[in-house]
C-alpha cells in the first residue's frame, strides 16, 4: 500500500513562521510535522509515499531527498501552483498506481497508529474517512457518521456531526476521468456520500489541527512535557 501526504498548501494562517518555511516542516517535539507521518507509515510498513509540493516545494525536497535516510521512498509530484487537495491528487495518481491508498494532510498532529489502516477494505466504496470531535476551532463539523458511514448534513441523517482529520484511505478511481487543474475534495466526497460510497470510522486518539502559530507553540510544549507518551 502506498501513501500520499499533502504538503503544497500557502500555509496562509501559519505565517509569518510559513515565509519561509513550508507548513509541513515546522516543527513539534524537535521533529517536523511532516515527519512524524513519514515515520508512523514507515513503521506499519508503508514505504513508497508521495508528497506533493507547491509553496517552497524545494525546501521539502531539501530536508527529505528521496527519503532513505527515514527508511522510505519519497515520489515527489511537484505542481507549481497549488492544486488544492483532488487537484494535486489527480495530479499525483501516476506515482500512486490503481490500488486504495493512504492520504494524510501534511499540516495535522495525531498519536493514532496507522496500522488500522491497511486493514481497511473499501471494497464498493471509494473513500474511508477518520474522523474526530470537533475541535473549538470547528464546532459544527464536516460530516454525520452513522453506522460506519459518512453523510453531509444535507441528507438529514441523526448521527454525530464530526470533523474530518485529514487521514483516509481512497480509491483512485474516484477521480477517474476527472481533468487536471485547481480542485477541491470536498465535493467529491459529498457526492460519493449521496450514494453512501463513503465509510467513515471515528478516531480514539489525540489529533490536532496545526493552523495557528498559537496551536504550534501548543503542541510542541505538551510533546516536550510528555503529555502523550
Amino acid at each position: 500500500m502506498k501513501a500520499m501526504i499533502l504538503a503544497a498548501g500557502l500555509g496562509n494562517r501559519m505565517r509569518p513562521l510559513t515565509l519561509h518555511t513550508p507548513k509541513p516542516l515546522l516543527e513539534v517535539g524537535g521533529k517536523p510535522l511532516i515527519v512524524w507521518h513519514i515515520e508512523k507509515l514507515q513503521k506499519i510498513g508503508v514505504t513508497e509515499i508521495v508528497i506533493n509540493t507547491a509553496w517552497l516545494g524545494d525546501k521539502l525536497v531539501a530536508a527529505l531527498g528521496d527519503g532513505s535516510r527515514l527508511g522510505v521512498k519519497i515520489l515527489w509530484s511537484h505542481e507549481g501552483e497549488g492544486l488544492e487537495t483532488a487537484g494535486g491528487i489527480i495530479n499525483a495518481l501516476p506515482l500512486l498506481g490503481a490500488e486504495p491508498f493512504i492520504l494524510v494532510n501534511g499540516d495535522v498532529w495525531t498519536t493514532m497508529d496507522f496500522a488500522s489502516l491497511l486493514d481497511v477494505q473499501l471494497e464498493d466504496k471509494l473513500a474511508h474517512l477518520v474522523l474526530v470531535e470537533n475541535p473549538p476551532q470547528h464546532v459544527k463539523g464536516d460530516f454525520i457518521l452513522v453506522n460506519d458511514l459518512a453523510y453531509t448534513f444535507e441528507q438529514g441523517q441523526s448521527g454525530e456531526a464530526l470533523t474530518y482529520s485529514g487521514i483516509a484511505v481512497l480509491a483512485p478511481h474516484m477521480f477517474a476521468g476527472l481533468e487536471h487543474g485547481k480542485r477541491p475534495l470536498a465535493p467529491l466526497l459529498k457526492q460519493a456520500m449521496q450514494q453512501q460510497q463513503v465509510s467513515a470510522e471515528k478516531m480514539q486518539a489525540v489529533w490536532v489541527d496545526v493552523g495557528t502559530p498559537e496551536r504550534l507553540e501548543q503542541l510542541d510544549l505538551q510533546i516536550r512535557q510528555g503529555a502523550f507518551a
